[in-house]
């Protein structure tokens, strides 16, 4: 079995396909309101499911209700070929419980994005990038009912190097997929080793709020272009320009680090924008931004998205 919902998890779905793995059952959340539209769209999991004529099975909860029961009880005997051997899972969004995670013979492998026990949670990608991390990777994880305590399979590393989380996240769902094939094929043969996660260097990857989208600038420039690293596509980090018109909150992508060593301006102070990007003085250091995004706008070079704004040199961002 399967259970997964966004394009992480999609990738591993395809080949697990072409991998030529019996997939009884695929669970993915319900279709969900997107686009300009808001019309109801199918998750990227079960859009592979369906093209290759799996079934789909997309409960709103698996923990309680009367369809969280008839679920389980599909779970443990899917296509009436008795409990299946294991059940992947990878970004699936709903929280197993013990019935769901008893149900495989061998339980349940997780493709989780970090190299646990760094990264625990939801959001292990982008709290990577925003740290700082030279390295992160993909652990196969057998499943318990903590979160993301469970023993690790296999690893596999990538080094981060100017990635931003959208660029990353293609990366690491490559590399999940890929492992999770040799996980699988360790398992069959009886040579997939777990051994338990230490109790040294655990961190938690806390859900992206809206409300962190706010740059800070009295902090350094390395700090600050992590963070936006960190937030692109989503979030954004916001800064407010203040204009001749009155100010306006603009999102701000793709910054480049500049060094200054002593400066007696005020962090947050506009210092220059023109071909090469918007130049600000952080609390240390100088960041350039090369990219904005307007409201209702779409990317920008900085230059065109400042353009006819009136933004002057000394000007304070907050």
């Amino acid at each position: 079995m399967f259970a997964g919902t966004p394009a992480f998890a999609a990738e591993a779905l395809e080949a697990l396909v072409a991998a030529g793995h019996e997939i009884e059952l695929v669970l993915t959340q319900p279709d969900r309101p997107a686009g300009r539209g808001m019309k109801l769209q199918a998750s990227a999991v079960k859009q592979v499911a369906l093209r290759h004529g799996l079934e789909v099975l997309q409960p709103v909860s698996l923990r309680k209700g009367d369809e969280a029961e008839q679920v389980c009880a599909r779970l443990l005997n899917p296509a009436g070929k008795g409990r299946p051997d294991a059940m992947v899972v990878a970004a699936y969004g709903l929280i197993l419980p013990k019935q769901v995670l008893d149900a495989p013979l061998e339980g349940c492998l997780n493709i989780h994005a970090s190299l646990l026990p760094r990264w625990r949670g939801a959001a292990p990608i982008h709290r990577a990038i925003e740290a700082g991390d030279a390295q992160t990777g993909i652990t196969i994880m057998q499943m318990d009912e903590g979160l993301d305590t469970g023993a690790m399979c296999l690893k596999s590393s990538l080094s981060i190097d100017g990635d931003t989380t959208s660029l990353l996240h293609d990366r690491l769902a490559i590399a999940g997929a890929t492992l999770i094939v040799q996980a699988l094929e360790l398992l069959k043969d009886k040579k997939l080793v777990c051994v338990a996660q230490p109790t040294d260097g655990i961190t938690y990857a806390e859900k992206i709020r809206k409300e962190e989208a706010p740059i800070d600038w009295s902090k350094s420039n390395v700090c600050l272009a992590n963070k936006i690293a960190a937030f692109d596509p989503f979030p954004g980090c916001l800064t407010t320009l203040p204009l001749p018109q009155g100010s306006e909150i603009v999102k701000v992508f793709e910054a480049v680090l500049l060094e200054q060593l002593d400066s007696s301006l005020v962090a947050g102070t506009v210092l220059q924008w023109g071909p090469a990007g918007l130049d600000v003085q952080c609390g240390r250091g100088i960041l350039r931004i090369k990219t904005l995004q307007r409201a209702g706008a779409k990317r920008l070079p900085a230059e065109l998205a400042l353009q006819n704004l009136g933004l002057r040199t000394g000007a304070l961002l907050s």
